[in-house]
């Protein structure tokens, strides 16, 4: 499977989603570390997940690809550490995940497959609260939240995506992207009783790919990607959760020249968590993206993931 167009076939709703089930699957002193939750400062979190993904891949007609399919597991390890910056909650992420991937299809009619193994690209995350969540200590914290009723927290985060993943500028299909991402991040969340409610919108600007396939320069527009999620908490520990993402743009050019491959896809997911023990917890969910334009992808990924906090 060989072409001078850009293939992208790990849409930021997957990754996005991923994201948020494996950073909010604990319930730690009575709090979940979610994008913008207020935790309590001077913790850390630690996680791994695993994410089974289907893909059925709509291709421009000229590429003469047709029918590709895509199978991934994805094995990933995440950490939060929590903190007082500026006079604010502010937290670290860091993500990393190691993929394997078989992709089959018809190439000019004629059937072909191929595999990728290797890690995928690193994520790391630095997020503040703007307003709300003051930064405190485990004891002082639980005091605090036992007067709350409710509670409002915006917050703004920077997350970038590292140019670690495997990657052989003599293959089109690769795991890593060989550049940059910066994805600016606003966010808010608000919690009252059982119910806690998220939006988050970013924009995700990227670097050039000066080592394309066939020794080409990809370049990308940015990607607009919007999100939101309700949860509801039956007891401490047990949760369930739907979130709904949509993003919008991401054309690329080769050389200069423009692909017609805007990115627009909408994406759902649902899961539900259950406690261990008082500071680790597993989650269970199920998401499914959908490309909106003629060419993009169809997925639908199936997670498991376990967290714990000291």
């Amino acid at each position: 499977m060989t072409s001078s167009k850009k293939i992208n076939f790990t849409p930021i709703l997957i990754i996005f989603f991923s994201v948020i089930i494996l950073s909010k699957s604990v319930k730690a002193l009575d709090v979940e570390p979610g994008l913008w939750a207020h935790i309590p400062v001077e913790r850390h979190f630690i996680g791994m997940g695993y994410v089974k993904t289907e893909a059925d891949i709509l291709f421009d007609p000229t590429l003469k690809l047709e029918d590709v399919e895509m199978d991934m597991d994805t094995w990933v390890a995440k950490y939060i550490y929590s903190f007082e910056s500026f006079g604010k909650s502010s937290r670290i992420d860091i993500t990393q995940g190691y993929q394997e991937g078989h992709w089959k299809g018809l190439l000019d009619g004629a059937y072909a497959e191929t595999t990728r193994n290797g890690p995928s690209d690193s994520f790391i995350r630095y997020a503040i609260s703007l307003y709300g969540a003051p930064p405190l200590k485990s004891g002082d914290y639980v005091a605090y939240r036992r007067k709350q009723d409710g509670e409002t927290i915006v917050g703004a985060g920077l997350a970038v995506r590292l140019p670690t993943g495997d990657y052989d500028k003599d293959l089109l299909i690769n795991l890593g992207q060989n550049r940059f991402a910066f994805r600016p991040q606003l966010g808010i969340e608000h919690n009252r009783g059982p119910w806690t409610f998220e939006a988050t919108s970013e924009v995700a600007f990227y670097t050039s790919n000066n080592e394309f396939y066939n020794g080409n320069r990809l370049e990308q527009d940015p990607t607009l990607t919007l999100g939101a999620s309700a949860e509801y908490t039956y007891r401490p520990g047990l949760r369930g959760t739907i979130g709904f993402a949509y993003d919008y743009g991401g054309e690329t050019s080769v050389n200069d020249a423009r692909n017609d491959d805007r990115k627009q896809n909408v994406g759902w997911s649902a899961s539900i968590s259950y406690p261990l023990g008082p500071t680790s917890g597993v989650k269970f969910a199920w998401v499914k993206t959908e490309t909106q334009e003629s060419t993009g992808l169809d997925s639908e990924s199936f997670v498991f993931a376990i967290v714990t906090s000291f």
